[in-house]
């Protein structure tokens, strides 16, 4: 190798190391940049600055190998080679980098409109593996492999993984359709008829995550759905009614009652957090039980998750106001009426005997009977006894 090809290779290797700095040059201010756009309200700085972080570093590394190979002078075709790869290097790094924007895109418009879940990953996949195919097609017709006859393959070969994926995508096109629906949205309430329930978290392409009430993960795939009775608590408001169950005794007064119930739950409305303040407390006698009155106490909760906050407060307010105001509570008791007289032999004499005697003992009716012709016939009382 003579003087000129080592000068090269010396001036080849500067050009990329200076290359290696501005990409870390870049990286830091891109950093930075990025940390600032995150100041701002607006989501579009944020996926503008980090679109530019992703691309400042590999496209000065694939700029530093290409002038690299220019100060080189390899050969034509090696050149030529060197070219097709750094290009195609450059698309895959360029669709990557726009795959995630593109997603993240969707991911803030979704959030910014109203009525549409902002958390949901099935778009964002969705979106992402759009924009991957299309990507690797341009880099695969800059390599020089035609792309017809591998789209002829898929199309061909598209029933075979249709059959090989039936379950993944009835549940890809469930939770398409849930979603398009708006049945449930991140952040709702649902219980299934199967029992499951709990806050809905994410729906992604197969399945559906909800966080139960003990802050557990349930997965559940998003075909279960189609096929199962859901009850929504934050549709069509996210604020509820609740019922909280209540007795009185018979002796109180039915309407100072529905008086002080109504006085005790706008006061927990208005004070425990979860309360709609606003809203009409409502009283509903419903039966006669064993030695009380039952009622409904009807509030007003604003998430279902507040309904148990708001019941455990009014029940221990409306406890301690009827104590205060002297209202006999429910106690559950039953009396017993007995009639005692004592007939001829001390034994007590139950209702319903004839004369006042009392009927003869099974001890005594098995002697007489073991006694034979001792025993006087039984006439028609002892018959019917």
């Amino acid at each position: 190798m003579g003087d000129l090809s080592w000068g090269r290779v010396i001036t080849a290797g500067v050009v990329l190391a200076a290359a290696l700095a501005i990409a870390v040059f870049l990286r830091l201010l891109t950093s930075r940049l990025t940390k600032q756009a995150g100041n701002t309200r607006s989501p579009w700085d944020d996926l503008g600055a980090r679109l530019i972080r992703d691309l400042a570093v590999p496209i000065s590394v694939i700029l530093g190998l290409w002038i690299s190979a220019k100060v080189l002078e390899l050969p034509r075709g090696t050149l030529d080679a060197t070219a097709k790869v750094l290009t195609a290097v450059t698309i895959f790094v360029i669709t990557l980098c726009l795959a995630r924007l593109i997603a993240a895109g969707v991911s803030s418009v979704a959030l910014a409109r109203q009525g549409v879940a902002g958390n949901v990953t099935i778009f964002a996949n969705i979106t992402r593996v759009i924009v991957l195919g299309v990507g690797i097609m341009v880099m695969l017709q800059s390599l020089g492999v035609s792309i017809t006859p591998l789209l002829g393959a898929l199309g061909v070969g598209g029933l075979a993984v249709a059959l090989a994926l039936q379950d993944t995508l009835a549940n890809l096109f469930a939770g398409v359709h849930v979603l398009a629906a708006k049945t449930i949205e991140p952040g709702d309430y649902i219980k299934l008829s199967t029992g499951q329930e709990g806050y809905v978290v994410d729906i992604n392409w197969r399945n559906t995550s909800i966080r139960t009430l003990s802050d557990n993960i349930e997965v559940i795939p998003n075909m279960r759905f189609s096929d199962t009775i859901l009850t929504n608590f934050s549709r069509p408001a996210q604020d509820m009614y609740i019922l909280v169950d209540a007795k009185v005794h018979y002796e109180a007064d039915l309407d100072a009652v529905e008086d002080l119930c109504i006085e005790v739950g706008r006061d927990v409305m208005k004070e425990v957090q979860g309360g709609v303040a606003d809203s009409d407390i409502f009283v509903r006698f419903k039966n006669f039980d064993d030695g009380a009155v039952g009622f409904h106490v009807i509030l007003r909760s604003s998430e279902f998750g507040d309904q148990f906050r708001i019941s455990h407060e009014y029940l221990k307010r409306l406890h301690r106001a009827i104590r205060d105001r002297g209202i006999q509570p429910p106690y559950w008791q039953h009396r017993v009426s007995l009639d005692d007289r004592p007939a001829g032999n001390g034994v007590p004499v139950p209702r319903g005997v004839p004369g006042g005697e009392a009927p003869p003992r099974r001890e005594e009716l098995a002697r007489d009977r073991g006694q034979g012709g001792d025993a006087e016939p039984a006439g028609e009382g002892d018959a019917a006894l």
